[in-house]
């Protein structure tokens, strides 16, 4: 059976004739600004040391901070040969802008606009230019924000874009009364090192006006001024201890007290191999996991092989550019989000089984940067065509940027961030931009996609297979937001309503779920993809791995119970004949169609782990998944039963 997933509704001629009529009710742009006066401008320069963040870097040593550091020798550098880029600077309250001065490198920006927004979301153009030439633009503008950008959208050489200093002035703000400091930034902890790197996070600081950045210290010697609450410091010598601590700034300048140190020791040169390597089991599961019949050995070698075919079948390097990405024959395009994560997570976990592994995760991560949601560029486009471009919106896909966030986490454990791609700081972005447009912030469950939101008919709509619990600890434990334990706990709660209201006797999740503003329940029929909706189907199959994948990992209670009951009942269900498996139930186990698939039976594997008296049916369907070859026109299936296999082999892993 075809499989189509990844269907979204397109967006409605009415909704695009609003849209045009809102543009045009609007105001008028401002017109192109002129050449500032310089010395007949008295207004602050508000930029300096300020928190910033771009679109890319081009690599190490060409961080976004770079731009506003008052050093004319540093730059910050975004990835070659790609349009559009942006950095921004947050002053950390609102201004009146004046005068934004660009100080350009030989990689300059031809199209670009200077545009502020109060809050980081919305932004308005003050100026705009398709005629840049380089070398330094110091340009009279007129606008209020807190946050000021510089948005390229053609670059006037092949490579990409690249600034020296990011110059904003103006008046106003309230910061300059503050004398109130931050609190100080808590648990400070080490979360990896390579030889050459130490990767950090912290609990936010909190400020009676708001905490603009965070100064991380090594030793005595201030490294750098982040934003978030994460940073990797980078070209550090092998096997040498380095000691932090980080202060919080507000907008007026005040410093909090420095927060308890930590101390990480980078790991020992000349290896260059991954932290993690499969097969390596140094992360062990929650005592009691069940792991099928056999020699450990001889489990990862199947896991091996399957990989290698799952390899050849479905990664290609068909669109050139340098990427690499997941092919799907059974999708709505050949190239969908939700493929691309897999990919990325199995490959950073196949990382010393496979002698390519980096290789290939950072042609994937080159693809993810060149394909942006068109509504957060710091979100993967859900679909591409067999041009290899984006399309139907260029929006984004929940299931797509959860795996996508969650594989970038795996490769910085793996490989740190000192390389090509900064994964921790690319992680980090893909998280915050998860948690600000695919979470409904009223109900803090995952939305359909960033493209859903309040008002429309799919707001109070989430997705069951979406429900990825380990990665919402991933996320957590990468970001030190405690927001994502909120989020972990409601998806949990929720999982376990459904099951006693309206699966008692199954366990079984449906595809998609309605009301979840009021009293949430199984979709009443197509409310997306399917009439199969509100049962358990093509994307709820997935459920019992999503779910049992937490409660092996973290042993947590709930993910446990939940997991234990769908093995419970699909074991009685079949007598403890895997291939009596059927592709689809009813909520209340009535059986939707004939046949076998291993998007259906595999995932049940992972849930047989959790039960002590499950080593005969685990070690079915075990070898009901060895007697099964992949199918090339079927890449959602064999990605599915790949990354059971990971998992039922021991490894599986939290970063």
């Amino acid at each position: 059976m075809i499989r189509r997933p990844e269907r979204r509704p397109r967006r409605s001629s009415l909704l695009v004739t609003a849209l045009v009529a809102a543009l045009m009710a609007a105001a008028p742009l401002a017109p192109p600004a002129t050449a500032a006066a310089g010395s007949a401008n008295a207004d602050t320069l508000l930029s300096r040391g300020k928190p910033v963040t771009s679109s890319s870097i081009e690599g190490s040593g060409f961080e976004a901070a770079k731009a506003v550091d008052g050093n004319a020798s540093t730059r910050w550098a975004s990835v070659e040969g790609h349009d559009p880029e942006w950095i921004r600077v947050d002053l950390g309250d609102t201004y009146n802008v004046s005068r934004v001065k660009l100080t350009w490198e030989a990689a300059y920006g031809k199209s670009y606009k200077i545009q502020t927004s109060p809050d980081g979301g919305t932004w308005t153009d003050v100026y705009s230019t398709t005629s840049g030439n380089g070398a330094t633009d110091d340009l009279t503008v007129s606008g209020s924000g807190r946050y000021v950008r510089m948005y390229g959208t053609a670059r006037g050489t092949t490579y990409g874009y690249s600034l020296y200093e990011l110059e904003v002035y103006g008046s106003g703000g309230g910061g300059g009364t503050d004398t109130t400091p931050p609190s100080t930034p808590g648990n400070l902890r080490a979360t990896g090192t390579t030889s050459t790197s130490v990767s950090l996070a912290w609990d936010a600081a909190t400020d009676d006006v708001g905490v603009t950045g965070y100064l991380v210290y090594r030793g005595s010697t201030l490294v750098t001024t982040v934003a978030g609450t994460t940073y990797t410091d980078t070209g550090l010598t092998p096997a040498t201890a380095y000691g932090y601590t980080v202060k919080a700034r507000d907008a007026a300048g005040n410093q909090s007290a420095a927060s308890g140190g930590v101390t990480a020791t980078t790991q020992p040169g000349g290896g260059g191999g991954p932290a993690v390597p499969f097969g390596s089991h140094t992360i062990p599961y929650a005592a009691g996991m069940l792991r099928p019949t056999g020699d450990q050995a001889a489990l990862d070698a199947r896991v091996v092989d399957y990989y290698k075919r799952w390899k050849a079948a479905f990664v290609r390097q068909n669109c050139g550019n340098g990427w690499y990405e997941v092919i799907s024959p059974d999708a709505d395009h050949p190239y969908v989000a939700e493929a691309q994560g897999y990919g990325m997570a199995v490959v950073a976990t196949m990382a010393g089984a496979d002698p390519d592994a980096k290789k290939i995760f950072d042609g994937m991560v080159k693809w993810m940067i060149d394909h942006p949601s068109s509504i957060n560029p710091d979100l993967l486009a859900a679909e591409q065509d067999t041009a290899c471009k984006s399309v139907d919106g260029s929006d984004g896909a929940t299931d797509g940027d959860m795996d996508v966030a969650y594989g970038l986490l795996l490769a910085h454990r793996q490989w740190g961030s000192s390389g090509t791609y900064n994964y921790l700081d690319l992680a980090v972005k893909h998280i915050n931009a998860i948690k600000k447009d695919e979470i409904n912030p009223s109900t803090n469950l995952l939305k359909l996609g960033d493209w859903s939101s309040s008002g429309d008919q799919y707001y109070y709509i989430t997705r069951t297979s979406d429900w990825m619990i380990d990665h919402f600890r991933a996320f957590r434990k990468a970001t030190g937001n405690s927001a994502w334990d909120t989020i972990r706990t409601a998806h949990q709660n929720l999982i376990t309503t459904l099951q006693a209201d309206y699966a008692s006797a199954t366990g079984l999740l449906p595809d998609f779920v309605v009301n979840t503003n009021t009293t949430a329940k199984p979709a009443p029929g197509q409310v997306l993809e399917d009439p199969n909706d509100g049962q358990y189907w093509w994307n709820a199959c997935r459920t019992p791995w999503r779910i049992a994948d937490d409660a092996v990992t973290s042993g947590d209670a709930k993910s446990l119970a939940s997991a234990r009951k769908l093995n419970s009942w699909i074991k009685s269900k079949t007598g403890g004949d895997p291939a009596k498996i059927a592709i689809g139930y009813k909520l209340n186990g009535t059986q939707i169609s004939s046949g076998s698939e291993a998007a259906f039976f595999a995932p049940f594997a992972v849930a047989a782990m959790t039960d002590s008296g499950s080593q005969a049916w685990l070690d079915a369907l075990w070898n009901k998944m060895l007697g099964t070859p992949i199918d090339a026109s079927s890449y959602y299936s064999a990605s599915i039963q790949l990354q059971v296999m990971i998992t039922v082999t021991g490894n599986h892993w939290v970063p």
